[in-house]
């Protein structure tokens, strides 16, 4: 057990108690008091508590502990030898309290014990039979009370003060805790919007930039192509505004109701404006039993998987099929491209494999130099993966 501080206020008031009922009794001619010696004394444990609380306001250590509780014994001793009240005993009762603090519950019984043996001990050094005197009998009843008492106290508080030290240190690891979970719920946020900005203005860019391409081939050649091009790349680039208001407005008022029928035949209606890709669609089965986390992640794989075949792949053809049963949903995107090289994944397929990962999907991926690429998402439906 770590030294722990008393309660403060019970030493000074059973001080003071004993104070008064001596000089009352000196001044009343009860007994015989010798009032220097006991006014000397009290003072003195007034002033070892002051000393011991300004020097260790923590608490005090044992050896020091032990030290300072000898003293106290002596003081006590010193205060009820010259009080003629002989209320002064009751000083005792705070050396199994001061101890329970500094060494524990053991030792202040033990100190107890020994304490109320003293007290037998001293009734039958000074008056013989006392056992048989009613008032003897009940003044050392009362001081084994005050005893029991007194280690109740001190037990009270300590487990008070131990219970207010598990709570401030719960209230630490909580803090500490509800940061980990900002800074963990701010990186999720960051890496989503990241996800998003690839996905949404990557896409509409890659479309913007093949067209602007395609004006720059045919600006010579054919300068109504390259016209109908620059078009194009106008519209895109008003669809990627309108994806960034749409995003803006979604982080402010929240999703709307989200189809991936209807996203992804727009999104395959938006690559004929240029005619370099050929994108079909096929889809198959009920959505309807699906969240929008998982139709959203399926829209982004179908958008990053054009992309990729528009930008890099140089496809002519890229065919998307969906297909909805029981068992899950299942995305594939297919183009006649170069292939992707061994080791080129970039961070459009890492956002694609995290949002699939969210919902217990796994994302498959079969390429190679001029075979083509196909990709493949399977995420399972809840409840059966």
């Amino acid at each position: 057990m770590s030294p722990m501080r008393p309660v403060p206020w019970v030493s000074p008031v059973l001080y003071g108690t004993v104070l008064a009922s001596g000089l009352y009794a000196g001044l009343a001619g009860l007994g015989t008091t010798r009032p220097a010696q006991f006014a000397g004394a009290l003072a003195a444990l007034f002033a070892v508590d002051l000393v011991e609380r300004r020097i260790r306001p923590g608490g005090t250590p044992p050896w020091p502990a032990a030290a300072l509780l000898c003293a106290r014994v002596a003081l006590f001793a010193a205060a009820a030898a010259a009080d003629g009240s002989g209320l002064s005993r009751v000083l005792f009762v705070l050396v199994p309290f001061t101890a329970y603090f500094a060494f524990g519950r053991t030792v202040a019984v033990v100190l107890a014990v020994g304490c109320a043996g003293l007290a037998a001990a001293g009734y039958a050094l000074g008056a013989p039979g006392w056992y048989t005197d009613v008032e003897q009998i009940t003044d050392l009843l009362m001081f084994c009370v005050g005893l029991v008492l007194a280690i109740a106290m001190a037990a009270t508080a300590v487990e008070e003060r131990r219970g207010r030290a598990r709570l401030e240190e719960s209230n630490r690891r909580l803090a500490a805790y509800s940061a980990q979970v900002a800074e963990l719920s701010a990186a999720a946020e960051r890496n989503r919007v990241a996800r998003d900005i690839h996905d949404d203005l990557g896409h509409h860019l890659t479309a913007v930039v093949v067209l602007l391409e395609k004006a720059t081939a045919f600006r010579d050649r054919d300068p109504a192509q390259a016209q109908r091009a620059l078009d194009d790349a106008h519209r895109s680039a008003r669809r990627a505004l309108e994806d960034v208001r749409h995003s803006v407005r979604t982080l402010r008022a929240g999703p709307a109701p989200f189809r991936l029928s209807t996203a992804l035949a727009d999104l395959v209606d938006g690559q004929a404006d240029d005619g370099r890709v050929a994108v079909t669609l096929e889809f198959t089965g009920d959505e309807s039993g699906y969240g929008v986390p998982t139709l959203t992640a399926l829209y982004r794989a179908a958008q990053e998987g054009i992309t990729n075949a528009r930008r890099h792949a140089s496809a002519t053809r890229v065919s998307v099929a969906v297909a909805f049963d029981e068992s899950g949903a299942r995305l594939t995107v297919a183009d006649d491209g170069t292939g992707l090289p061994p080791g080129r994944e970039g961070f459009g397929l890492l956002g694609m494999r995290e949002r699939a990962e969210l919902v217990g999907g796994r994302v498959d991926l079969d390429s190679g130099p001029g075979t083509g690429t196909r990709l493949t998402v399977t995420i399972p439906r809840e409840g059966t993966a």
